[in-house]
């Protein structure tokens, strides 16, 4: 009896073991450390980066590495095969103008390759972006959302009980955007205790995917509600959205870029609109705090809705696509999508005018004091460049704050989740 426990029990351990043990991270690191805590500089400084690249934190000598350096997007230096014999590094760096001066380095180590980066500030509250406001922006989208809502949201509500809490109930809900039979999907949060509340309004980032709703926030004293932008149902499963975005859908954000009213971008962004629309009319919003918030993709349509709407009272972009699309017509690092970068714009006149109807930067020219902002990117991030998003942010008058994660790349970290999240709370008045 003793032998057959002491096999179940490693049976037992053979069996959990292996669900709980997870691959994270890498045994070979690149790290490229600039001499500055903060990672920034005045104009005109020279920058020091200290380069080494480690096996379990331990230098690797003798190791070959590439690396480019210069303004992002725009480097200037580049070495191949460069030994380092002690595994370490150093290179120099300066900007003769307000920017961000980037070096990547590549590693080769058993025949796979590591990659570290460093991206310096240089003056970046002195970014200035470089889109043009057209005159009639601001009427254009406000008779745009007249229109719009000359279509009643004819609204639908279903319930999703395994998704429900004690103290949440979890809804997929559905309502007409810009024309009849347009919708926009979304899952919707409220607490279940009867009263009025503060809203958040979640809008996604670049992608066609399912959504599981904000249940976490929600718990805490607040309607949220988080929407997709296709038109198409949020709980479906994950290979449709795969279907649809390597088929029908692959490469949206260049649908109808040659002119303001055909933009797949006009139903977005007026999607998000009358989203607060639904939440106004429709959920037991308290009427007063009301918050945007989204990343990349989802950082533009917070900028552009909190511009077109002054019932938005917070709102927080994180790493914000889309932002100063004409910045590589002057050679400075432009937002995602990259639309000019390649082309250089030349033919691209029409496009070139389209697209400031469809810049966060005009959106967030349009942002009042009566609106707080957060604003949060990485200085590593090699998507939306963090020039985009400082010139972004200096172009706000109202109350704002900013909060960079400088080694973050295209995503999060911990710390800046979780400082996010309170944010929110705290300024949509909610005690946690």
């Amino acid at each position: 009896m003793k032998k057959t426990g002491y096999l179940v029990l490693l049976l037992t351990l053979l069996t959990v073991l292996p669900m709980k043990g997870q691959i994270r991270g890498n045994s070979i690191l690149v790290e490229v450390i600039p001499n500055h805590q903060d990672w920034r500089y005045e104009v005109g400084e020279t920058a020091e980066f200290y380069i080494k690249v480690t096996r379990e934190h331990t230098l690797i000598n003798n190791i070959k590495v590439d690396y480019a350096a210069g303004p992002e997007m725009y480097q200037d230096v580049k070495k191949e095969g460069v030994l380092l014999k002690d595994g370490t590094l150093t290179l120099k760096g300066k900007m003769t103008k307000p920017g961000f001066y980037r070096v990547d380095v590549t590693a080769h180590v058993d025949g796979k390759e590591y990659k570290g980066a460093c991206g310096a500030a240089f003056s970046p509250e002195k970014l200035q972006p470089t889109t043009v406001m057209p005159k009639d922006f601001s009427e254009y989208w406000q008779n745009a959302i007249k229109e719009a809502r000359y279509t009643d949201l004819n609204p639908t509500k279903h319930l999703l009980p395994e998704r429900c809490t004690k103290d949440v109930n979890v809804y997929e809900v559905s309502f007409q955007n810009m024309r009849w039979g347009w919708r926009t999907y979304g899952i919707l949060c409220v607490p279940v205790k009867e009263g009025k509340y503060p809203a958040l309004l979640r809008v996604p980032g670049a992608g066609v995917r399912p959504y599981g709703g904000d249940v976490y926030t929600a718990s805490q004293g607040v309607i949220t509600l988080e929407i997709g932008i296709h038109g198409i149902s949020v709980t479906m499963d994950q290979k449709v959205y795969d279907d649809v975005f390597n088929g029908a859908l692959m490469n949206y954000w260049n649908f109808g870029n040659d002119n303001r009213d055909d933009s797949y971008y006009k139903r977005v962004v007026l999607g998000c609109i009358r989203a607060v629309d639904y939440i106004e009319q429709y959920t037991p919003w308290n009427g007063k705090e009301l918050g945007v918030t989204g990343s990349s993709q989802g950082g533009f349509l917070s900028l552009a809705t909190a511009g077109l709407d002054k019932r938005v009272t917070c709102y927080a972009p994180v790493h914000a696509a889309m932002c100063d699309h004409t910045a590589s017509l002057k050679g400075v690092a432009c937002g995602w999508p990259h639309y000019f970068y390649w082309n250089k714009g030349k033919g691209q006149e029409q496009k070139i005018e389209t697209s400031r109807y469809y810049d966060g930067v005009n959106f967030a020219r349009l942002i009042n004091d009566q609106q707080k902002g957060w604003f949060s990117f990485g200085y590593n991030d090699d998507v939306v460049p963090p020039t985009t998003a400082w010139a972004t942010y200096n172009v706000v008058t109202g109350p704002k704050e900013i909060s960079p994660y400088q080694a973050t790349w295209h995503f999060w970290h911990q710390e800046q989740w979780d400082e996010w999240e309170n944010w929110l709370l705290k300024t949509l008045n909610v005690k946690h």
